[in-house]
């Protein structure tokens, strides 16, 4: 069967429930899936705060460490200030806004608030000693054995950092591109920002590159297993490098990549980007290089990135992607959904690359091709599944459609707000409320959960983590995936 037949079967039977297109408002998924990082802010929340059964919290971080670490995100369900997470989800964020902010219209702001919360967290995470990063605030162990609002914790804000002695190239090498992506998204409106994030940019990078670790190694139990550096810091130190490289416009980067880009996965092949692993991130990314001015020396990252493209479709040569009977790409039976949506935006930011230099995707050594065309079409089918085209007829968008998870695996929103509970809920009072049956008090609007398993089956019960707890990495992909369709299918 010819390559293009291949595929179009394929999309077309996915399942009967995806292969119509009908009655997604994409507009309002987007807005809402901004919206739902405000539901996730930690620190002293602004006057137009939308989200308002949230309240202020953490408001005396870092303060018994002598440094301020009020603000940022809490990563998921807990209220714990994760910073290997809270930097791929500000650098994804970035990337949403450099991509595809041009078609968010009315929502373009909002995106950049989003990243502008997480920014201003992690520069003060970044400058606020030499030779430091601060990478999270608060004692997991502790937060976990808690079921409480953030704006009532009580347990320990204990603070944790990377230095020159115990490193973490992985999260230091992460927040610098979070900071260079930043510094993109900002350049034009506010450039002495953009500036100063550039500058954090570039020290803990070379921080980063100078001081080799897993911060895994160096915070062991405080990290582990919660999110531990399982692909080490080399893939990090490439992606931190690119980004600076397009932020810069620095020779010097592209020399590292150049230089080091082979001991640092430059030449392996790999097939599931996350908080975890940017391989292939960085592969699209820098094909983009390639693609544009034909840098020979980014040939091989498009060489990869077409790899990667052949091993999600059926019938490519290289072809190694589970999904399950509705259609879904399916790695994990934790929080699969942010596997989806990374997915999703690499497949659409890859396609507007090919799109806009004429190219398209090779696989099995050039004898079939992909078009930016097919690339839309597999993300569409993967966003049109997690908003609600699926065989649960469920949108995996709290909010969004008739019909979402009530039971979400979060604490601000399963108890009962400070208006309607003004009185302190302890460590321990919360507990009943994680293990009801009723629905939760407040809408985390927008908030994209781990998803249904290998067989299309979802079960919406608070206590299933696995399935009902949302994330930040979850969403920030997707952002840009939402702005695509919302300008493209309105």
């Amino acid at each position: 069967m010819a390559a293009s037949v291949a595929l179009l079967f394929f999309l077309a039977c996915l399942s009967v429930t995806c292969a119509v297109h009908h009655g997604l408002n994409y507009t309002d998924a987007l807005e809402k899936s901004i919206l739902f990082f405000e539901g996730q802010r930690s620190g002293k929340l602004p006057p137009n705060q939308r989200l308002n059964w949230r309240n202020d919290s953490g408001l005396s971080d870092g303060a018994a460490y002598h440094v301020d670490l009020v603000g940022g995100y809490y990563d998921a369900g807990d209220n714990v200030k994760f910073g290997l997470p809270m930097a791929f989800t500000t650098t994804m964020l970035a990337w949403s806004v450099i991509e595809f902010g041009d078609l968010m219209q009315n929502q373009l702001e909002n995106a950049k608030a989003a990243v502008r919360w997480s920014t201003a967290y992690l520069l003060k995470a970044a400058t606020s000693a030499p030779e430091t990063l601060f990478v999270q605030v608060a004692d997991p162990n502790a937060d976990h054995r808690c079921w409480e609002r953030p704006e009532d914790m009580d347990t320990p804000r204990s603070v944790y950092k990377v230095t020159s002695q115990n490193p973490g190239s992985d999260v230091a090498a992460e927040t610098a591109a979070a900071l260079a992506a930043a510094a993109i998204v900002f350049r034009e409106d506010e450039p002495a920002y953009s500036d100063k994030l550039l500058q954090a940019a570039r020290t803990v990078f070379d921080f980063a590159d100078r001081h080799r670790g897993s911060y895994s190694d160096s915070l062991n139990s405080v990290v582990c297993p919660f999110y531990c550096s399982y692909s080490g810091y080399h893939d990090e130190l490439l992606w931190g490098a690119s980004w600076l490289h397009l932020a810069s416009e620095n020779t010097s980067y592209m020399a590292y990549i150049k230089s080091n880009g082979h001991t640092l996965g430059a030449e392996e092949d790999d097939f599931w980007f996350s908080w975890d692993d940017k391989k292939v991130g960085t592969k699209i990314l820098l094909s983009k290089g390639f693609l544009q001015n034909r840098l020979d020396q980014l040939q091989q990252y498009k060489i990869h990135a077409d790899n990667y493209i052949c091993s999600l479709i059926p019938g490519m040569p290289g072809f190694q992607t589970q999904y399950t009977p509705g259609g879904l790409l399916y790695r994990s039976g934790q929080s699969n959904l942010q596997y989806v949506t990374s997915t999703a935006f690499l497949l659409l930011t890859y396609a507007k690359y090919l799109d806009s230099n004429g190219g398209s995707a090779l696989c099995g050594g050039g004898t079939t091709t992909i078009t930016a065309g097919d690339l839309i079409s597999l993300a569409e089918k993967q966003v049109d599944y997690i908003l609600g085209k699926n065989p649960a007829n469920m949108s995996y968008m709290v909010g969004f459609g008739d019909k979402y998870p009530q039971q979400v695996h979060h604490r601000g929103s399963s108890l009962p707000s400070l208006s309607s509970h003004p009185e302190r809920f302890s460590c321990n009072d919360g507990f009943r409320y994680l293990y009801s049956s009723s629905p939760n008090p407040n809408i985390l609007v927008g908030a994209v959960v781990g998803g249904p398993d290998n067989r299309d089956v979802f079960s919406d019960s608070r206590n299933n983590y696995q399935q009902t707890e949302p994330a930040t990495y979850i969403n920030a992909p997707l952002v840009g995936a939402l702005a695509f369709f919302a300008a493209t299918k309105p």
